[in-house]
């Protein structure tokens, strides 16, 4: 583990947490600073950092804090920050990895402005933002999802690069040899590499407009970058594209939306690389989805169904990767609640330009997680959970998990002008 950088990482969250400790409560004041916060302690039980080392530890203590400091202006003007530092393996994916280290991240922050009317609201976010693909991004946090583990494609990388260039179809149906890494043959960079996650949970910059009337609700966001392939204000890899996404609430407590995003997705390490007169922006990352939310009494469930292709230049036929997953969520008493999840991952037929077809690129994959939740008080959740994944043609138990996670939330720390 690297000490320096928990040392630093935990000081920062404990120097914001303790200060923000005698703010006062100010719910209905129209200027103030809040100071919410999420910590999460627990433990990881699984084989699957075996694959990448023999010896690893099959056992990880972990941790993370995501802190949510906001200015309240006004009335309609605000600013909004999501700041989280936690320690590696404390994710279920993460867990694949013998990497023990202390991540920090601002995942959000941006100015936004919303005006509400009787039956219509308007808002503008500017800044970095979650990406506007899909619902799950909206109920990541350890005090919203029931379970432990995060769907297929908001965490877990399919084994593709947007920095190296496949030379076609074997190639890619060749990545399943490798535990951890990926590694294109025709040319690229040549830094160690795991693929691409396809839609990031992390923040992109750019701007985003949401726009509601009666039932229905719409937002569209132009990015620098791909939520497929994030990149910062200073990379050289940037290119404005587009996210957009749409619902209808069909009643109270049932609700159906879609979804959608276009742009490129490669990296400048290609760029020498690309078929004589094209750029990345002639071989986008598209995506499409739908999802679905309900909730009656005690029962709630979600839903969600995307697909994402890549279109890399020696491909017919590019590969794209589908996948969903159904949620249930039963609250028992008011302390006590079960909920399951079931999720899955295809990977698509691909066909090169030399007419060379793989049927599934890669082994498709499936999910089942049940967890139970106990809320120990008004603050503190105690979860407890077991992932069972399969991939095809794989058998036996090593990339099942078993999870316990303390999750700590507090909401009130706020301070009125």
């Amino acid at each position: 583990m690297q000490t320096g950088s928990f040392t630093r990482a935990t000081g920062v969250a404990l120097l914001i947490l303790f200060s923000s400790a005698t703010a006062l409560q100010a719910q209905y004041a129209s200027r103030g600073v809040v100071m919410p916060f999420t910590v999460s302690g627990g433990l990881l039980v699984s084989q699957r950092p075996v694959a990448a080392r023999y010896d690893a530890h099959r056992i990880v203590p972990g941790f993370r804090a995501v802190l949510y400091p906001g200015l309240k202006i006004n009335s309609s003007w605000f600013v909004q920050s999501t700041y989280e530092v936690h320690s590696t393996p404390f994710l279920y994916y993460e867990d694949s990895y013998d990497v023990n280290t202390v991540k920090s991240s601002v995942e959000q922050l941006f100015l936004g402005y919303s005006r509400n009317g009787e039956d219509s609201a308007v808002g503008l976010k500017v800044g970095k933002l979650n990406t506007a693909f899909g619902s799950f991004p909206l109920r990541y946090s350890d005090t919203v999802n029931p379970l432990l583990d995060e769907p297929f494609a908001f965490a877990y990388a399919t084994k593709l690069r947007p920095d190296q260039y496949p030379c076609g179809s074997l190639d890619l149906a060749h990545q399943i040899t490798y535990p951890v890494y990926v590694d294109h043959y025709c040319g690229g960079s040549t830094s160690l590499r795991e693929g691409m996650i396809p839609v990031t949970l992390y923040g992109l910059p750019g701007a985003e407009v949401n726009v509601s009337w009666h039932r229905i609700d719409s937002r569209f966001q132009l990015t620098n970058s791909s939520p497929s392939n994030p990149q910062s204000l200073r990379s050289d890899s940037q290119h404005p594209q587009w996210t957009a996404g749409a619902g209808y609430t069909i009643r109270q407590g049932f609700r159906v939306g879609v979804s959608g995003f276009q742009g490129p997705f490669l990296d400048i390490d290609v760029r020498q690389l690309l078929n004589a007169g094209t750029t990345e922006r002639d071989y986008p990352a598209k995506a499409v989805g739908t999802d679905v939310q309900w909730a009656s009494g005690r029962w709630s469930a979600n839903g969600e169904w995307q697909r994402v292709e890549f279109r890399y230049p020696a491909f017919r036929v590019p590969p794209s990767v589908s996948s969903g997953y159904a949620e249930l969520k039963a609250t028992l008493n008011p302390r006590v609640y079960a909920a399951i999840r079931a999720g899955m991952e295809t990977h698509s037929r691909v066909e090169d330009n030399s007419g060379v077809q793989v049927d599934r690129f890669l082994p498709n994959r499936q999910s089942y997680e049940v967890a139970a939740g106990y809320r120990l008080n008004r603050l503190q959740t105690l979860k407890i959970g077991y992932e069972w994944l399969k991939t095809d043609g794989v058998s036996g138990t090593q990339n099942n998990v078993f999870g316990v996670r303390l999750v700590t939330s507090v909401r009130s720390l706020s301070k009125s002008f």
